[in-house]
């Protein structure tokens, strides 16, 4: 076996444990990762060019803040996989998705805060959000 057969292998392997762990690539779990990448980066972006981050006492980019989201991504993918582990169990189809639109819903709310801190605002969306933090009580 040469290496380009070693690394093909080993890329398959490690897709194939991906895919099982996670459900499968649905268009829900390409939209969390998505919406994931779209905070991060609006995140470094507010901290670094802003200055604006609450992360931090300063409000400039830290590796150890961003390091500490990284690990708060990682961890809403590992519900994810719960979720789709307790499906299996269950017998269920359900329990995944819900686990997804409920961490879309939370990584858009961090975007639009970002964007807002940067700037730019939109009343109805601020409104919508507003909204869904309150769970739909008196906004």
């Amino acid at each position: 076996m040469n290496f380009k057969d070693i690394i093909c292998t080993l890329a398959g392997a490690l897709g194939g444990a991906a895919a099982f762990l996670f459900g499968g690539w649905s268009s829900d779990l390409i939209t969390l990762l998505a919406f994931i990448g779209v905070d991060f980066i609006s995140g470094v972006i507010l901290a670094a060019v802003f200055k604006k981050s609450s992360k931090t006492e300063n409000g400039a980019l830290s590796s150890k803040e961003s390091f500490r989201g990284l690990c708060r991504k990682i961890e809403i993918l590992l519900f994810v996989v719960i979720g789709n582990m307790l499906d299996l169990y269950l017998g269920t189809h359900f329990i995944r998705t819900a686990v997804i639109v409920g961490f879309m819903a939370n990584e858009l709310i961090s975007i639009v805060e970002n964007a807002a801190l940067m700037g730019i605002t939109s009343p109805a969306v601020e409104n919508a959000i507003e909204l869904l933090k309150k769970g739909g009580k008196d906004v």
